[in-house]
């Protein structure tokens, strides 16, 4: 009877301490949808390497994440809906990038803020933005001397 009660208390242990590193991980990795927010739409040429869930910063620090992507059909550009945290104001003359932390690291949206006094409103769309860089592209570029492709 006490090596039974052992196992069942072993592994209500163990459950516990799997569903709180599943907790853990789906709030690291920005799967959990937060009801705190607003959401800014942006269309990028390329959204290489971006994926539902990316982090979008300012400065270095997250503000945010990219919570939709999608190709629209007429434009042939990749729509992205962004949800940054409250309290936190995008002037409207901002830039809006994808960039990478390094050759190596991963990928994430960073934004530029602008001068303006205006800010944008939730719902709003960012026109000002850069798509990705192809490493691989600058690399062929590197190594062919700058010259277009044969």
């Amino acid at each position: 009877m006490r090596e039974n009660t052992t196992e069942v208390l072993t592994g209500a242990a163990i459950l516990c301490v799997a569903l709180a590193f599943l907790f853990y991980l789906t709030q690291a990795a920005g799967l959990s949808r937060s009801s705190e927010g607003y959401d800014l739409t942006a269309s990028f040429r390329s959204a290489e390497g971006l994926s539902v869930g990316t982090d979008i910063r300012l400065a270095g620090v997250k503000i945010g994440s990219v919570t939709g992507l999608d190709l629209n059909v007429q434009t042939y550009r990749a729509d992205a809906t962004m949800t940054f945290q409250d309290g936190i104001l995008i002037p409207d003359d901002s830039v809006v990038a994808v960039a990478s932390e390094g050759l190596l690291g991963g990928t994430f949206v960073e934004i530029s803020p602008g001068g303006s006094f205006e800010n944008f409103a939730a719902g709003d769309e960012i026109t000002n933005t850069q798509g990705a860089v192809s490493v691989i592209q600058l690399l062929v570029k590197f190594v062919s001397g700058g010259e277009e492709g044969a």
